[in-house]
């Protein structure tokens, strides 16, 4: 039975690489799920980030526009530290995806990562959730569910709870449970399902601590491995199969649509094949990402696009496919992407998309089949078509082309506020933030 509105599932990996997956190539079998789901819908090959790091692009998805719009975007990422704060955060008074469909009779609910402000100023309630089970966090240990400054993390509704377990089967487990009772009441529904999987700190279903160990601080650098990492995809592989069954118990598969991306570019254990960077670079392995989307009723098995999207893009595409419109005064920078997946594969291919970085003075601009990187003083043209891992400087053999898109850059910049002096472009805990024995 299909609902008068399509329902929406937005499942959203944390720091996952471009080729982790089997339907990206992926050397190891881990992810048979969304494989499936690839198959039975459509996968992109120039899916974007807002950013290459979490927070930023999580700005930009859920108000899809660009995240340097707003102050508490321009921290990369955003840390404990801004617990209490008035001012970094996402404003409850600035439309969301969220809030302009649940305008339209939508239940919306956020299993999982929150990460755009702290309370009691921000939050998900505050921003369009009906319902929000999960952390408001970066991260968390996975079983003690303590922060990075070893508080407990988990919440529901903004009151602290407690519940035993491995997190990533803890959200997959409460969004199966969330699918199975809107198959009950028929409502229609917006789930945002954030996983944690697979960032730091490395831990799969198998590696328990010892309750009476102390623990260890979550940004560690010596621990983890491709192994464990691998296995945390398939554990989150795992689970999401489990919510895609309770959708198909629920009756609701046909009209439902399902998306599947990375908040950015994989981190150290990441397979980013045949890019080359990662988190925190703007080169193609930070910011491009896998992204799958299926909807029975709408997108043809199998299908394939090459069109170049970016996160900010879901927001208008879900608003528009939900009968919402955006708020007159907080327009989308996002573009819908409706067109591509009923089979109308329309869409301006030279369209611009920009980005930049306090860390390292980074900004990029893809356009078409090229690409502007400058890092500092350095900049470089790229010919992504010919050249994804970004070997060939083509500057000298293109100098127009690499005047007309610096130009180009500087002239968005100019619409954008500039970022605070004060922002901070790394991971810096005190010694206040370190978890205690």
């Amino acid at each position: 039975m299909a609902v008068s509105k399509p329902n929406f599932i937005f499942i959203l990996a944390d720091d996952l690489g471009f080729a982790d997956l089997g339907c990206y190539g992926g050397r190891a079998p881990i992810s048979p799920n969304l494989d499936a789901l690839a198959d039975q819908g459509i996968r992109f090959s120039n899916a974007y980030a807002n950013s290459a790091v979490c927070s930023p692009t999580r700005f930009g998805l859920i108000t899809g526009r660009y995240q340097y719009r707003l102050r508490g975007a321009a921290e990369e990422p955003l840390t404990g530290r801004f617990k209490g704060d008035k001012v970094v955060g996402l404003p409850p008074e600035h439309p969301t995806f969220v809030s302009l469909l649940k305008a339209r009779g939508y239940h919306t609910a956020l299993i999982g990562k929150w990460h755009l402000g702290y309370p009691p100023h921000f939050g998900p309630l505050q921003s369009g959730y009906d319902e929000h089970w999960g952390l408001v966090s970066g991260g968390m240990d996975y079983f003690r569910h303590q922060d990075a400054g070893g508080q407990p993390g988990l919440s529901h509704n903004g009151v602290p709870i407690t519940a035993e377990g491995y997190l990533t089967d803890l959200l997959s487990q409460r969004a199966a449970a969330y699918v199975e009772a809107r198959g009950v009441d028929r409502q229609p529904f917006a789930l945002s399902l954030h996983y944690t999987a697979p960032h730091w700190p490395w831990q799969t279903r198998e590696d328990r601590p010892d309750p009476d160990a102390p623990p260890q601080p979550l940004t560690h650098l010596d621990g983890g491995n491709i192994r464990i990492y691998q296995r945390m995809i398939a554990q989150m592989d795992e689970g999401i199969g489990w919510v895609l069954q309770a959708l198909q118990r629920a009756g609701l598969e046909n009209d439902t649509l399902v998306v599947f991306t990375s908040d950015n570019g994989g981190e150290r254990f990441s397979d980013n094949w045949p890019l080359v960077g990662g988190k925190m670079d703007l080169t193609e392995g930070g910011i491009r990402v896998p992204l799958l989307a299926r909807w029975p009723a709408v997108i043809a098995p199998g299908s394939r696009s090459h069109l170049i999207n970016i996160s900010m893009d879901w927001a208008a595409t879900l608003v528009e496919a939900g009968g919402a419109e955006a708020d007159p005064d907080y327009p989308f920078d996002g573009q819908s992407l409706l067109p591509v997946l009923r089979g109308q594969l329309s869409g301006a291919s030279d369209r611009a998309l920009y980005w930049r970085m306090k860390l390292n003075d980074q900004r990029a601009m893809r356009q078409g089949r090229w690409k502007w990187l400058a890092i500092g003083a350095h900049e470089y043209l790229f010919d992504l078509e010919a050249d994804e891992r970004e070997r060939a400087h083509l500057g000298k053999r293109h100098p127009e082309k690499m005047a007309q898109m610096r130009a180009a850059f500087k002239a968005w910049e100019s619409s954008m506020p500039p970022i605070p002096a004060e922002a901070r472009s790394e991971i810096v805990y005190t010694e206040a933030d370190m978890p205690k024995p």
